[in-house]
């Protein structure tokens, strides 16, 4: 062999080690660590789709980064769920049968309780969610993101063309009365991911109706928010389970997340309104009083009594809700006694404007007066009767 020989073979080696050392470094399917998923369906009367879905979810297991779970949460459903999930027998599925507390949010909070993988999946078994989105869900996450949705209304996402006009516009309207906590394009979806460490931090969770995925992202104070567009498709088997009374209920959600992320303000608000309706409270009462012959001054002294039980009763019920646990005549007589003082207030102050300044109209020196008496009042409902 000559020097020309042995100098081409000493390159050739060189290049095969190179190159062996470079597919070194390049983590094999076999090497990579398994992303740990676990995806929890909440479902009531599904029985229909639970085979569609697991097929298409069963796609996704044969990448062999996925280690998944499908955690199917049911409502006691009775409609052949557990025959459908025993005759599968797939070690990968585990069914839950909840009997107690059901409900679409409590099934995926519970769900997630149950879930063992580090990142969690929430989605829909009536096949709007497209499962084929998950392995981009869960990139996004694995590049930074906290809370991922699947989107329709991002670019490139899109909805089935026969979804109705009114169904379109409730989507909206919802959106837009999230925007107070948060700017996702689409924070209605009930498509999403998260790391479940994230809900460590979580000083609770209670959610009303089925908007559980906005419930998520108040609580947990997610900042790092990506959509991911997705194709959400028309039911095809199965019927809705949107309904009038679920719309009150997530009318109920807002009003409770908004006491959590703004509660002076939630309870200024509310105050001030149940306020406004004890005025038109006491206009009606005596009114009708008046209509019905009572003397003058036993119908201001009814009408103001009627509306001071009114507002107490809808103040409790509503404003400070979450203060219903302490005792009803304790704070019914707190209630009674600050307002007092609040009417007490309101009176010295009106009268200190209209001797402090004598031409001013009396309504102006009343406004400041209802001002100070409300301010007062609301501070001691706040911090004393109605303390949670």
């Amino acid at each position: 062999m000559n020097d020309g020989e042995i100098v081409e073979l000493r390159r050739k080696k060189q290049m095969v080690e190179q190159c062996l050392s470079e597919n070194d470094k390049r983590p094999s399917v076999s090497s990579r660590e398994l992303i740990q998923v676990s995806i929890v369906v909440p479902t009531y009367k599904e029985a229909a789709n639970l085979p569609l879905l697991i097929e298409r979810i069963e796609r996704l297991r044969s990448d062999r980064s996925l280690n998944v779970e499908l955690l199917i949460m049911d409502d006691n459903s009775r409609d052949g769920t557990e025959e459908q999930i025993a005759r599968l027998n797939l070690p990968w599925v585990r069914l839950i049968v909840r009997k107690t507390n059901r409900g679409l949010s409590p099934a995926v909070l519970d769900g997630i309780a149950a879930a063992t993988r580090e990142v969690v999946v929430v989605m829909d078994a009536d096949l709007s969610h497209p499962p084929e989105q998950i392995p981009q869900m869960l990139k996004a996450l694995e590049e930074g993101a906290e809370f991922v949705i699947g989107s329709r209304y991002v670019s490139g996402g899109s909805t089935g063309e026969d979804w109705g006009f009114l169904r379109w516009l409730n989507s909206k309207v919802a959106t837009w009365l999230a925007r107070p906590f948060t700017r996702a394009a689409d924070p209605m979806s009930g498509f999403f991911a998260f790391r479940r460490k994230a809900l460590e931090s979580v000083p609770y969770l209670n959610p009303v109706g089925y908007k559980i995925g906005l419930e998520l992202l108040v609580k947990c104070g997610f900042t790092r928010v990506v959509e991911v567009p997705i194709f959400f498709a028309q039911r095809q088997l199965g019927e809705s389970k949107l309904s009038f009374k679920e719309q009150l209920r997530y009318i109920q959600h807002l009003r409770r997340l908004l006491a959590f992320k703004y509660p002076f303000w939630s309870h200024a608000l509310q105050f001030g309104l149940v306020g406004g309706l004890g005025v038109v409270v006491n206009l009606v009462v005596l009114t009708v009083l008046l209509w019905c012959g009572v003397d003058v001054n036993w119908a201001v002294l009814g009408a103001i009594a009627l509306s001071m039980v009114s507002n107490f009763a809808l103040n409790r019920r509503f404003t400070f809700y979450d203060a219903r646990g302490g005792s009803l005549p304790r704070q019914f007589v707190a209630f009674i006694a600050s307002c007092s003082l609040g009417a007490g207030i309101n009176y010295a102050i009106t009268l200190t404007m209209l001797h402090a300044v004598p031409d001013l109209w009396p309504q102006i020196a009343s406004l400041a007066g209802i001002a100070g008496g409300l301010v007062f009042n609301f501070a001691m409902s706040r911090y004393f009767v109605f303390r949670a």
